[in-house]
């Protein structure tokens, strides 16, 4: 028996270094298409694979990760190959005034000689709304977990057994790939624990650690819920200014992500409530209805966010709801209209009423209502689409 457990551990090992080595991602060929027309900013969640990811784009490469202290003198200096065929630039966005830095860089040698890749844990587009000194001379790209068009692609698994993976241990490809609950949990702790006390004390001067991890263990609980600032800040004895800032703390570090009411008018609707889920679908602590809903959540904003990258629209998630508190899951939108209208449903395949309340668009967005468990596919007499979670995922895009 122990023989055993010790080879399926070997196979389990090789398993999971052949998929990490070789593992292809949406935007790989987008990447290579771009290099070198300009600089590429890809940001992401820690783990994603951003790494393994531009490494794998050419043999021919350098990189530099600013974390690393000795090697923040090279960053200084400027000092790379420029022999080398890309130069991989890692949390740069941890560097005073990156920026102008990278600009300077830029303005001085161009783009493609060598090509140059900057990747990090957090948002690095947030002063991008605010003026970027990068404007004209970045391509931004966003890297999330594992969606199921890539599982499939990959062939790592099939789209029913993807689907339940992801709904127990999330898609992030480490532990998605081990599969097992227990190397989750493991994951799961250092890796929150990475992001709190690495990544945010480098960018912010905090000492709320404790309270920010249970502002987490509360989200974990709200998922699919419209949540109240004010509720927050009483359960954490804190301002609901301060609840606030820690919610965008926790989205620039990839965290969590907000979903808000769509409304063609942007002070209403930055005076809503909003939705808040996860990138790792593991940290949800709900039913199996809550973790679909952010199983769909995701996979949504990760195809938007993939054809807002290419240069296909500018668009928003949202979720839908009139004044008689009639609701929809998710509407994705762009500046005017609703374009695509989904509701995640995990075993009820009998059409949501409140369509009918949302079907005077303009626009004639897409209806479309998930199901997670197997459901007899069909149109409706309004034209909603019910349709199987896992199949769809796999196939859809956003008709802009």
């Amino acid at each position: 028996m122990q023989y055993t457990a010790f080879f399926l551990d070997i196979k389990c090992i090789i398993v999971y270094y052949f998929h990490m080595k070789i593992l292809h991602r949406n935007i790989h060929l987008d990447l290579r298409n771009d290099l070198g027309k300009k600089i590429v900013l890809l940001m992401g969640p820690r783990q994603a694979g951003k790494t393994t990811l531009t490494k794998s784009l050419t043999d021919n490469y350098q990189y530099l990760n600013y974390d690393i202290l000795e090697q923040r003198e090279l960053f200084r200096k400027k000092d790379w190959s420029r022999e080398k065929q890309l130069i991989i630039l890692d949390e740069l966005h941890k560097m005073p005034k990156w920026k102008q830095w990278l600009k300077g860089i830029y303005d001085d040698e161009g783009a493609s000689t060598p090509a140059i890749i900057v990747t990090g844990s957090a948002q690095m587009d947030i002063a991008r709304k605010m003026g970027d000194s990068l404007a004209g001379r970045h391509f931004l790209y966003r890297l999330y977990p594992l969606d199921l068009k890539e599982i499939i692609q990959n062939k790592i698994c099939s789209p029913d057994e993807a689907m339940n993976k992801i709904l127990s241990v999330g898609s992030f490809p480490e532990p998605f790939i081990d599969g097992t609950t227990q190397f989750y949990n493991r994951w799961k702790r250092s890796h929150i624990d990475m992001i709190l006390r690495q990544d945010l004390l480098d960018l912010e001067n905090t000492t709320n650690i404790v309270k920010i991890e249970n502002l987490i263990e509360l989200l974990k609980t709200r998922v699919g819920k419209v949540v109240s600032r004010d509720s927050l800040a009483k359960a954490l004895d804190v301002s609901p200014h301060t609840v606030k800032n820690w919610l965008t703390i926790l989205e620039n570090l990839f965290v969590i992500f907000s979903v808000q009411v769509w409304s063609t008018s942007v002070e209403k609707s930055l005076l809503k409530a909003r939705k808040y889920y996860f990138f790792d679908i593991g940290q949800v602590d709900g039913d199996i209805g809550a973790k679909f809903e952010n199983f769909i959540a995701l996979s949504l904003l990760k195809q938007m966010h993939y054809q807002e990258d290419r240069g296909d629209g500018d668009l928003t998630l949202n979720f839908l709801r009139n004044k008689l508190e009639q609701e929809i899951d998710f509407a994705i939108c762009d500046k005017r209209n609703p374009l695509l209208i989904v509701e995640a449903k995990w075993d009820d395949n009998t059409p949501d009423t409140n369509f009918k309340a949302f079907s005077k668009f303009k626009s004639k967005p897409e209806y479309v209502q998930l199901v997670g468990k197997y459901t007899q596919e069909r149109d409706t007499s309004f034209n909603l689409k019910i349709r199987h979670a896992t199949k769809w995922l796999q196939e859809f895009e956003i008709k802009t």
